[in-house]
């Protein structure tokens, strides 16, 4: 991050405060406004259609619709795709589907090849100035005599071109008479400026690639620098707000506007999200893609909002999750733990409770009747009035419980089964294990029982209390599914900071698949983008890419274990 200040934030006992201040960026629109400045706030959203949304984008898409919301102003789409090698529709209809999905709806849609004419118009303009010439140098030779900050460039030998032959070479340019990298279009500011960007900075190159939108109309295409301003001044935007890494950019941005003499939007800036055990380049992420180190842009694992969607994070988590970080001036890196806590927070309220086993083993309860069965109810969510309503669960002699709830030798405070001990199955009766049976490797594969009809949940006479209760599924009516346990997808805090390459940090733990897990058959039902609650086990949704394919694949979005809620009574 170029030296940038990082803190890894620890507490969220500011950010859960009940009362919030205005952030930074609101003590301004709220000046702008008492004082005239600003009349009517407008915001654009301007991302570059070059890959998938990434959660750091979430919370720009936030702030710039939450501000309009808020001051009762408006929000653009912008596409910033001045760049055809990189761009495709794809991904602009993919920003798309993320931007409602979030909940949010643009005023206008807009593209920066939109203002292509005017563009060219504007930079003929500064031709005319005597503010821009074309340079024939190549991009390592201007690279080279640019100079450092504290020393000057050097100008180039075509610095001082005629306002005539620069308006020849750069129609030329666009007509196609010179090919990539042969010719560029430069500002003349100041060589000698402390803030290298302005040191006559590239507005417009030749690439003879065929644009997503405008095809192969034009062939020489703008910088972000001479797009990006020029664009929020057609759109009158009031404020454009951009991460901190544009701050520097700020004057070139100010420059093109006042030589211009067009409506002056704004340019402030905010710290963008960094977030621990993730990378949030797109160059980086294109790359895990690119080399199938993950299962494209929407796997589970990855911080795009397409990954956060398929995985079951919710619109509602995500919004709470960059209202709780905030807005900042300084770069920062966020505890991965708060993203999670807020899923947790949502599903908790939200989510359908399950039952599902995910390493069987047998229960036989051996009094209770051959043949017999019945109807018991399960509360789909206590959370919930009247708990949601309640669902058949259905019960026999024969079960499906975790391996993990039966222990032959018990140890200490151990509430589950074990030889001679009691415990409730959910939802149903209370259990007393008789005994077990192992295959011939010495494995447990059977636990036998006897259960006391007296002790039906929400009609228990028994008068037995017992501290365990576990999970169950009814063999005779379970159903199968895949289900992937997925956790972080890179073992250090900051891959990104780390020596040598970043991939060398990916963790090979981050995706586990149980292919014959046991599942309660109201699940049969289950829908992409419904989240349940796996009792015991964590929060669940239905893979929506092998939905598709009519094939039951579910994905841990969290695990129930909640640390940060313990990071915040530390």
């Amino acid at each position: 991050m170029n030296g940038a200040f990082f803190v890894i934030l620890h507490s969220i006992e500011t950010a859960m405060s009940e009362e919030k201040s205005l952030n930074f960026l609101e003590e301004i629109v709220e000046a702008d406004l008492a004082s005239g400045k600003s009349v009517n706030i407008h915001t654009r959203f301007p991302p570059e259609p070059n890959g998938y949304l990434h959660i750091g984008h979430a919370k720009s898409i936030c702030l710039n619709f939450g501000l309009a919301d808020k001051y009762k102003g408006k929000t653009n789409l912008r596409f910033d795709d001045t760049n055809p090698v990189t761009e495709d529709t794809e991904y602009v209809e993919s920003i798309k589907q993320d931007v409602r999905w979030l909940g949010f709806d643009w005023e206008e849609e807009h593209y920066a090849s939109d203002n292509f004419n005017q563009l060219y118009a504007f930079a003929v303009e500064l031709i005319k100035k005597g503010l821009a010439y074309v340079d024939d140098l190549t991009a390592e030779q201007i690279a080279a005599t640019k100079g450092t900050p504290t020393e000057p460039g050097k100008e180039s030998p075509h610095r001082d071109r005629t306002t005539e032959e620069n308006l020849q070479l750069f129609e030329e340019m666009k007509n196609g008479k010179y090919q990539d990298g042969e010719k560029v279009l430069r500002a003349k500011i100041d060589l000698s400026s402390p803030n290298m960007h302005m040191r006559d900075p590239i507005m417009y190159r030749i690439k003879k690639t065929s644009h997503h939108r405008t095809g192969d109309t034009w062939c020489i295409y703008p910088m972000y620098d001479f797009a990006h301003g020029q664009s929020d001044s057609i759109e009158n935007i009031s404020h454009s707000i951009c991460t901190l890494e544009f701050e520097v950019h700020r004057p070139l941005y100010n420059w093109y506007i006042e030589q211009l003499g067009i409506f002056h939007s704004r340019q402030f800036e905010f710290a963008r999200l960094n977030l621990t055990y993730t990378v949030m380049s797109k160059r980086k992420l294109l790359q895990l893609v690119q080399e199938k180190m993950v299962d494209g842009w929407d796997d589970p694992r990855m911080p795009t909002i397409s990954g956060l969607r398929r995985r079951g994070y919710t619109p509602a988590s995500l919004r709470n999750f960059c209202d709780r970080i905030g807005v900042q001036r300084r770069e920062n890196i966020i505890d991965v733990g708060l993203l999670e806590f807020c899923v947790r927070e949502d599903l908790n309220k939200t989510a359908l409770r399950r039952m599902v086993v995910l390493d069987p083993i047998k229960l036989v309860i051996k009094n209770y009747p051959e043949g017999k069965s019945e109807i018991l109810q399960g509360e789909n969510n206590p959370e919930l009035e009247d708990n949601g309503g309640y669902r058949d669960l259905h019960f026999g002699r024969e079960l499906w419980i975790e391996a993990e709830d039966f222990m032959e030798d018990p140890a200490k405070k151990w509430f589950r089964l074990a030889p001679g001990m009691k415990v409730r199955l959910k939802s149903a009766y209370i259990v007393s294990c008789t005994g077990f049976v192992k295959n011939e490797a010495g494995k447990v594969v059977e636990v036998h029982c006897e259960y006391i009809p007296e002790s039906k949940s929400g009609n228990d006479t028994s008068g037995i209390n017992v501290k365990g209760t576990i999970h169950w599924i009814s063999i005779n009516k379970s159903l199968e599914a895949e289900v992937r346990l997925y956790e972080r997808l890179f073992q250090v805090e900051d891959p990104s900071s780390e020596e040598g390459d970043y991939k060398t940090y990916l963790n090979p733990s981050s995706l586990a698949i149980i292919q014959h897990a046991k599942i309660e058959q109201s699940l049969s039902e289950a829908k992409p983008g419904e989240q349940f609650q796996f009792i015991r086990k964590g929060y669940f949704t239905l893979d929506s890419k092998y939905a598709k394919k009519g094939k039951l694949v579910f994905n841990r979005t969290v695990t129930l274990k909640d640390a940060w809620s313990k990071e915040v009574k530390k």
